[in-house]
């Protein structure tokens, strides 16, 4: 696996344990874009995902139709790579009704973005 690849799922396991998600609830994925998905709590009587990409950073979105694209309730404009704390303050924020901050993340590009995620490598036995 590729450093970019290692370093995105350190991160997103990272991520999932601040908010409270099994490793099984999640999946990320690097191709023409690198994205993560963790899949939340119900929430309002709709499943809730929080969404990761390179190109947006953090989303909380509504999943719909498999079809249809996900209705995005709220962003994390930060950077495309903040702590995992933050990110789950971000969601019991938006959880309990406080909006997040629709800017979209600074994007630097893969090299600077491989280079954020470094610090997530883990050892692979």
């Amino acid at each position: 696996m590729d450093e970019l690849t290692v370093g995105l799922a350190g991160y997103v396991y990272a991520v999932a344990e601040q908010v409270g998600v099994p490793p099984e609830g999640t999946e990320y994925e690097v191709s023409d874009t690198a994205t993560a998905y963790l899949g939340l709590a119900e929430g309002a009587g709709r499943d809730l995902m929080l969404l990761w990409s390179e190109l947006h950073g953090w989303s909380i979105a509504v999943e719909t139709d498999p079809s249809e694209p996900p209705v995005v309730l709220a962003r994390l404009g930060v950077s495309l790579v903040p702590p995992p704390r933050a990110v789950a303050r971000f969601v019991a924020d938006v959880l309990a009704g406080r909006r997040g901050d629709d800017r979209p993340a600074s994007d630097d590009g893969r090299r600077a973005l491989t280079a954020s995620l470094r610090p997530y490598v883990r050892d692979r036995d």
